[in-house]
């Protein structure tokens, strides 16, 4: 026969089991909940981005307009600087890896096949990445690409505030590990006519003789 103590051992041990049985399904539970809670957590960053580039495809609202910079000499250089040219507009960065440069490369060539004609084409490229890309820097970089490229820089209030009539995006995207930094950024290719008006865009990794197809009809 069960003596009461030990019925009571027992007894209490079962209930520390249930208590421990809820508590781990409870614990189940409310991780499913959090899981279920985070699909639903909307990334800002992400949303905007996801908005300029609906915005600019399907041509919602203005796009382009007047906007001023400095280039490598800390000249101010407006749009209308650049009337008369077929003005060939970039936002990038120097140390962008590899999106960058190949668009630049393609927009250099494009320059090259439309020989004397090229003179009446203006490439720019505006950077995203103000606080590393000096002047000097700038300069550099786009020398390796066309002699024609103007880089134009300023603070990020400025550029963000030309990215946006662009529907452009950037954003600063921290490295793993690391101090450093790369940029997360669209990198439509912008075509504007003689007057400085938006005329299209041409998605990343577009070829030269697409952009030529398009560009010579502005320069007839």
């Amino acid at each position: 026969m069960v003596s009461v103590g030990r019925r009571l051992v027992c007894l209490a041990a079962l209930a520390v089991l249930a208590a421990a049985a809820v508590a781990v399904g409870y614990y189940d539970w409310a991780m499913r909940q959090a899981d279920s809670a985070s699909a639903f957590v909307i990334d800002t960053e992400q949303l905007r981005r996801a908005q300029q580039m609906e915005a600019l495809t399907s041509a919602k609202g203005p796009i382009g307009g007047a906007f001023a910079l400095a280039d490598y000499d800390g000249v101010r250089r407006a749009m209308s600087d650049f009337r008369g040219k077929v003005v060939v507009l970039y936002f990038g960065y120097t140390s962008c890896p590899d999106v960058c440069s190949a668009d630049l490369f393609q927009i250099a060539e494009l320059v090259r096949l439309l020989g004397a004609s090229g003179e009446q084409i203006q490439p720019v490229f505006i950077t995203v990445d103000p606080e590393r890309d000096t002047p000097e820097r700038l300069r550099t970089y786009l020398s390796h690409f066309h002699r024609q490229f103007v880089g134009l820089t300023g603070n990020v209030d400025e550029i963000r505030g030309v990215a946006d009539m662009f529907k452009a995006y950037f954003a600063k995207a921290p490295m793993r590990n690391s101090t450093n930094y790369m940029m997360d950024h669209s990198a439509n290719i912008y075509l504007l006519d003689r007057e400085g008006k938006f005329v299209g865009s041409f998605p990343p990794g577009t070829k030269a003789s697409r952009l030529l197809a398009v560009v010579r009809q502005q320069l007839s």
